[in-house]
């Protein structure tokens, strides 16, 4: 099994000074202690669930352009880009910037956007939820066909690009892993089934709801005539070691395990303070690598 850190918030000691150093720190200590992936929310408010509005919130590809300069070794991405957020196109182009830029580390997270307050906020459309998935599908298309390395134009629903002109073009083969956020069982799970190359599930669910959803992916990917194991599974979650034993972590990532979770990405309460991050690299990422 491979184990990621999300960094959801940057609300640091010194902040908005401190900002550009301790995460840097973070990162950097991330990969010395052998995790696999370091990840961002792409939002550009804070969210409810960690904390206020108002609250330090970083764009997630300068972010992670940054990320690619102080790391080596990690993989890079968002947790999720909203598909309302960049046009598709632009988007394909900026994770092919990061993906070259970091020798080939990139994710492509997205999803179909939930948070109204920054869309209203800095005048971003916000359509209707079925308008949101129509043109998600439409950036995922749009996706695939730009690092085809056909330039060739697209006309859908919502988007129509003239050419699908990719140059550089990525690194990662075939293009970097494009990951799906979230756990709708109509219409999410079908997208990743159809146009993903990995899923994102919440591990607060509970090993059977994630189980169930897992099942769900397998049948859409039956109807899709898609090879089920093709798609990494990964779940995100967050511990916090003054309340939990690495052991229980470890048996946590053993149960997540046993019904295909490859891939167990984690955010930590007080980061910035790298002892979380150092007690991984100590006790639970050596104890689940041969899952």
């Amino acid at each position: 099994m491979r184990i990621g850190l999300q960094i959801p918030s940057f609300t640091w000691p010194g902040t908005p000074g401190s900002i550009r150093a301790t995460l840097a720190e973070v990162a950097r200590t991330a990969e010395e202690a052998g995790f696999h992936s370091v990840w961002v929310m792409d939002h550009f408010f804070q969210i409810p669930i960690v904390g206020p509005a108002e609250q330090e919130m970083l764009e997630g590809y300068s972010a992670l352009s940054y990320l690619a300069g102080v790391t080596e070794r990690v993989k890079l991405g968002t947790l999720v880009t909203g598909v309302t957020y960049r046009h598709p196109g632009v988007l394909a182009k900026t994770v092919t910037t990061l993906d070259v830029l970091s020798g080939g580390r990139a994710y492509l997270g997205i999803g179909a956007a939930w948070f109204d307050r920054e869309h209203h906020g800095l005048g971003v459309p916000f359509p209707p939820l079925g308008e949101r998935f129509e043109r998600l599908e439409e950036a995922l298309r749009i996706l695939r066909q730009f690092w085809s390395g056909k330039a060739q134009p697209f006309q859908g629903k919502h988007y129509r690009l003239a050419e699908t002109l990719s140059s550089p073009p990525a690194l990662s083969r075939p293009h970097p892993p494009i990951l799906i956020g979230g756990m709708g069982e109509r219409k999410t799970l079908r997208l990743v089934a159809r146009y993903a190359d990995a899923c994102n599930l919440f591990a607060y669910a509970g090993v059977p709801a994630l189980k169930s959803k897992l099942e769900v992916l397998r049948r859409h990917c039956e109807a899709e005539g898609r090879a089920y194991q093709e798609i990494e599974k990964t779940t995100l979650g967050t511990v916090n070691l003054d309340k939990q034993s690495p052991a229980q972590i470890v048996q946590q990532c053993r149960e997540l395990a046993g019904i295909g979770i490859q891939h167990a990405i984690f955010n930590f309460p007080r980061v910035e303070q790298l002892t979380g991050l150092r007690a991984f690299g100590k006790e639970v990422i050596p104890a689940v690598a041969g899952l």
